[in-house]
């Protein structure tokens, strides 16, 4: 049994109106991973379509890919400002079935969502292992154009979650001030925070601590740092790392890829 799995939807990104590239959490997650050196398996979905085009650059990273096919691919457009992103749905990926789940087999699971339509908390409920959540899957409503986030999440999900990975605009959405006693209220028992280039914040045993990050100078092209995170961050807790210790892990890593892309 491999120590992480990363399940999620492969997606078409158009990025400042350059043509289209693969993303969504298995490919950005593989990225770090295979940085990392750290066995994982990636399980995606996509549109038979569009395998041709998401495919090599996901195989091409080494880590074994569970295809499991599907009939559309997640599709967006993003523009940045720094760390601002503007970003517009333009189609929206299958939904993720408990049947796929009960073919997943991991001691850790990060679900790298891409929208509230994907995983639906029976579907989250059959992962074996202790669960990672993307935050993209409580606060992205399940329609296109340009997207808003909004709370109207399924609150039974998080019966299923150990960790949940917000960024920081999701955390607003949910518990408006992220702080120690509005993250405790999700129920989740491990919640981590990305703020940026200004690090990240950890909820573990009931406390809460703030993980500062190196600025990387230049102008960046943050999409996936995220994922990369998410991914860094399994690594080490599954290690026997502490949160707090996964945190500035992740950190750097992510610092590291980030600069690399400036190059």
């Amino acid at each position: 049994m491999p120590a992480l799995a990363v399940v999620g939807t492969l997606s078409r990104d158009l990025v400042d109106g350059r043509p289209p590239r693969v993303g969504g959490a298995p490919f950005w997650a593989a990225r770090a991973l295979r940085v990392l050196g750290s066995p994982a398996v990636v399980a995606v979905k996509c549109a038979d379509a569009d395998r041709r085009l998401l495919a090599p650059p996901l195989i091409a990273l080494g880590l074994p890919v569970l295809w499991l096919g599907g009939s559309s691919t997640a599709t967006f457009s993003f523009s940045y400002d720094g760390d601002r992103r503007a970003m517009t749905v333009e189609a929206l990926g299958d939904q993720w079935t408990p049947e796929d789940a009960r073919g997943i087999d991991a001691r850790w699971v990060h679900v790298g969502a891409l929208s509230r339509s994907e995983f639906p908390a029976e579907t989250v409920a059959e992962f074996d292992g202790r669960v990672s959540f993307d935050g993209q899957g409580l606060v992205r409503p399940e329609r296109t154009g340009p997207l808003e986030l909004d709370a109207e999440f399924d609150p039974e999900l998080l019966r299923h979650v150990d960790v949940l990975k917000l960024a920081e605009d999701e955390a607003r959405v949910l518990v408006g001030e992220p702080d120690e006693e509005s993250l405790r209220s999700l129920g989740v028992p491990e919640v981590v925070v990305t703020l940026g280039s200004r690090g990240s914040m950890v909820l573990a045993n009931g406390k809460l601590e703030r993980v500062p990050a190196q600025p990387v100078p230049g102008k960046i092209d943050p999409t996936g740092a995220g994922d990369a995170f998410a991914a860094a961050y399994l690594v080490s807790r599954s290690g026997g790392h502490a949160p707090v210790a996964a945190a500035r892990r992740a950190t750097a890593l992510v610092a590291g890829l980030l600069g690399r892309r400036l190059r």
